[in-house]
């Protein structure tokens, strides 16, 4: 059976974004770790180790509306062109009652909808079928759902080094899991510390 993978960042007191749903302050700690690639590094890692990434609408738009050029804008690190060229690549399956496919450009060859009444029951299919990894990235409201329902196999959290006092918590108060704890990783250069946990007791 497939894996379903969630892979978020989240600051050291437990928030998933700052207020206002902006996710940015995450990533303030690159001011004192000017040259700190950790986190891209480990993105491109799960996407490579995927065949399809599921999305909520809000992590779909924002997505589409930021990485599909990036592969070919110099400006950008090579790790970041690298995510953009194997996100512009894999399969997305979106979870969403609003978007139709004339909002999935230039995604509409790689996209599928999947409106929320249908969504567990098409996700479990999804993970009886052959091929890799399935990743969640964001996607806050959806994997918080999908965990509650025994349907998210592992949690990859990349702590911030920094406390934001504020914003929307990583957990929902409907979620209530076992987690096994099975493996950590810092990096040289870096403040991030990575956590991996198998979602146990399903």
């Amino acid at each position: 059976m497939r894996k379903l993978i969630v892979c978020n960042i989240m600051s050291l007191d437990g928030y998933y974004e700052g207020e206002g749903g902006d996710v940015m302050p995450l990533f303030d700690y690159r001011h004192d770790y000017p040259t700190d690639q950790s986190f891209d590094e480990y993105n491109v890692e799960r996407i490579k180790a995927a065949d399809t990434m599921l999305l909520g609408s809000r992590s779909y738009l924002g997505f589409k509306g930021f990485w599909p050029s990036v592969q070919d804008d110099p400006s950008f690190p090579d790790t970041a062109r690298e995510f953009s060229r194997l996100d512009n690549a894999i399969d997305k399956v979106v979870i969403s009652d609003s978007l139709t496919m004339d909002d999935t450009g230039p995604w509409h060859d790689t996209t599928r909808i999947i409106r929320r009444a249908g969504a567990h029951e098409h996700i479990a299919e999804l993970k009886q079928q052959p091929g890799k990894e399935i990743l969640m990235f964001g996607s806050h409201i959806l994997w918080n759902d999908l965990l509650a329902h025994g349907l998210v196999d592992e949690l990859h959290l990349m702590i911030s080094p920094l406390v934001l006092g504020g914003g929307t918590p990583l957990f929902n108060d409907q979620t209530s899991s076992l987690l096994r704890l099975i493996d950590t990783r810092t990096w040289d250069g870096s403040g991030l510390v990575l956590v991996r946990y198998d979602v146990s007791g399903q």
